[in-house]
């Protein structure tokens, strides 16, 4: 069997579930090669310049086979193309595929995904299907423009009408605030700030 069949049969095994479940700038089915390609979607969810993703959605072929990239990436004035690096690396062939398409194209291995902003979208996307009540976002950002900035601790006591971290959490995703996700651990002190429009 080829590269390409073993990973389109893998790609198509409904019993392959990768969690975080949920997303937030995809679009299209939703189909995770493995947990490699389910972290890098996470980090795509809570990166600024991503404006959208979608899983498998570029088919590259030689004339005899056909392989489907992890990620289609779109920023606001660029697309390019995003694989997991793994024990059997994609064909030699389909980086100039993907650039015959218009593409550039990105290798991204497991060692290389940041452990810490890695833990801290996950922790986020758990709350991805939550969405804050309206007074409790005009709250939370009138608070963020007295003060410019608040801790987690602080901001939680905002919410009156969503559960506090849900509600955090969903702004944060829906970008009217910002956090730093890459030092340490989402705890009491992280400091939360509005997210310049």
């Amino acid at each position: 069997m080829s590269i390409s069949s073993s990973r389109t049969v893998a790609q198509h095994n409904p019993i392959q579930i990768f969690y975080p479940l949920s997303t937030v700038r995809s679009f299209g089915p939703v189909l995770f090669r493995d947990q490699l390609a389910r972290d890098i979607g996470c980090l795509l969810d809570i990166d600024d310049d991503v404006v959208a993703w979608s899983c498998q959605s570029l088919p590259v072929t030689d004339g005899q086979n056909t392989y489907r990239p992890d990620f289609v990436v779109k920023r606001a004035d660029v697309s390019f193309v995003i694989d997991g690096l793994r024990d059997d690396p994609p064909p030699s062939w389909v980086r100039d595929k993907v650039r015959d398409a218009g593409h550039a194209y990105e290798l991204i291995e497991s060692n290389a995904v940041p452990y810490v902003r890695l833990k801290n979208a996950k922790d986020l996307l758990r709350y991805a299907r939550h969405e804050a009540a309206l007074s409790d976002r005009i709250r939370l950002l009138a608070a963020l423009d007295e003060h410019s900035s608040l801790t987690v601790a602080e901001a939680l006591m905002v919410f009156r009408e969503t559960k506090p971290v849900a509600g955090l959490a969903s702004l944060f995703l829906q970008r009217f605030i910002t956090m730093d996700l890459d030092d340490r651990f989402i705890g009491p002190e992280t400091i939360v700030r509005r997210k310049s429009r």
